[in-house]
């Protein structure tokens, strides 16, 4: 089992935001305390050259006797001697006058001025020893003062370590309580998210205010549950349209099955086979559709291939017995790339839906629009130089109100012009029609005509010969 901090972001994020800090505070501390005690030092040497070099200045103008107490220049710095060769004390301040020389170390006519520290009997000093004079029996001045309580102990390193301490457990605590804050609505989603079930997908997560990655989240769950919605109101539906379309000729087949069976000497068996054999199929035409929808788009970039829309149309026309004639419009040379079994579903369907809705004309039509870059000469794939394939299947019969030019694409629908005129339709061709535009990464509508209906079904272009 994962340790609870590996469970828990809330922990993960504040582990890794005092880790930070410590790895940034604690150098700082470190640079602190060595830059803190080089300042204390500096000043206090500062402090005893200042003095060493007053009472050094006396000294070389006279006016300092020999043997007197030494006055104090800076009070702080209160340990000062004279000595001379070999060590002998000239003169001194009253609080060094019972302290034995303060240090043996004798500054050189180069280098004048020493500091350096020392520790006596009962203390320990930090000390500056200034050369009077460049001859070499010169006396030596020493000034000193005790070692400051701040340089003598760790009393620095605990004080500055405790802050870092301290700011280290703020940084941890503030970062556990923004995280808090911050996965609050996390946690929220998460509880809405856990009472949707499938029964029921209206449920929406509450969006937070604003537009940070935790609202974008809750808008993308959000969106997410609605499509979920929506197909799962889709697939219901069609679910109960597809249990409806079959019903009906299922339940004709047992009515006439069973009125052959009560009454066998008035049945006449050639029309009864006729019908059930009508009824059965519609149904294998049903199930056909439907097996059709749900394998298009599976494996469509695997057979696809250069298809000339043109010649599919002739192709397809010359083996149709269709009760009204077909006129065409064929431009040449407009090649898309796909399945053409599929295609040639969709041309189909097409055209049995304006036999079955002309009055006297169904026209089809192919062409090809530009696109971006059209006349370029840089034609090499879908939506480019090439352009849009364009195929048009039109008929004078009933025109498609503007409010159902959407919905015709559904499975299973029918508008009651269609009910009154369908004869045989499973109720799928449009529909299939619309998923093979869509798996051919095109699109199919319902256009403005003159009079009647107009579909339209626009494909990427590629050239005459792909590459």
């Amino acid at each position: 089992m994962a340790p609870w901090w590996a469970r828990s972001l809330r922990a993960r994020v504040t582990l890794i935001a005092t880790a930070v800090a410590a790895l940034v505070l604690i150098p700082v501390g470190i640079v602190g305390v060595v830059a803190g005690r080089s300042m204390v030092t500096a000043s206090v040497f500062g402090q005893t050259r200042d003095a060493a070099e007053r009472v050094a200045f006396e000294m070389r103008g006279g006016s300092l006797p020999t043997g007197a107490a030494i006055p104090v220049p800076i009070p702080s710095v209160d340990l000062i001697q004279v000595v001379g060769p070999g060590g002998r004390l000239m003169a001194s301040s009253d609080a060094a006058r019972n302290l034995p020389p303060l240090s043996d170390v004798r500054p050189t006519a180069e280098n004048r001025i020493v500091n350096t520290t020392t520790c006596l009997p009962t203390e320990c000093v930090h000390l500056t020893a200034v050369r009077v004079s460049l001859f070499d029996d010169s006396p030596v001045v020493y000034a000193g003062r005790s070692t400051p309580e701040v340089l003598s102990t760790r009393i620095l390193e605990v004080v500055v370590f405790g802050e870092v301490a301290l700011l280290i457990a703020l940084a941890g605590w503030a970062t556990w309580l923004v995280t808090g804050r911050a996965l609050r609505p996390v946690a929220t989603m998460r509880t809405e998210l856990d009472a949707v079930h499938a029964r029921d997908l209206s449920h929406r997560v509450i969006e937070p205010p604003g537009d940070d990655e935790v609202a974008q989240l809750a808008r993308s769950i959000n969106g997410t549950l609605a499509r979920l919605e929506h197909s799962a109101e889709q697939q219901r539906q069609f679910a109960s349209d597809a249990s409806h379309e079959l019903r009906t000729p299922i339940a004709g087949l047992r009515a006439q099955l069973e009125s052959a069976q009560l009454y066998p000497d008035d049945t006449d068996i050639e029309a009864l086979v006729d019908s059930a054999l009508r009824d059965t199929d519609r149904l294998e035409a049903i199930i056909s559709d439907l097996l059709l929808l749900a394998r298009i788009g599976s494996r469509v970039d695997v057979v696809k291939e250069p298809v000339d829309l043109a010649d599919l149309v002739r192709q397809e026309l010359a083996v149709r017995s269709d009760k009204l004639p077909v006129q065409t419009d064929l431009t040449e040379g407009v090649m898309v790339e796909g399945v053409r079994l599929q295609l040639a579903r969709v041309l189909t369907n097409l055209l049995d839906n304006a036999q079955r809705h002309a009055e006297q004309t169904v026209r089809v039509e192919v062409g090809r629009e530009p696109g971006p870059g059209a006349g370029t000469g840089a034609g090499t794939g879908a939506g480019t130089g090439a352009g849009t394939a364009v195929l048009a299947v039109e008929n004078d019969g009933v025109e498609i109100s503007v409010g159902d030019r959407e919905r015709i694409f559904e499975r299973f629908t029918r508008l009651d012009a269609a009910r009154d005129r369908d004869s045989g339709g499973t109720g799928l061709g449009l529909a299939i029609a619309r998923d093979v535009a869509l798996a051919h990464r095109g699109q199919i509508c319902v256009e403005d005509c003159a009079g009647g209906a107009r579909f339209v079904l626009r494909l990427p272009a590629v050239d005459r010969q792909p590459r």
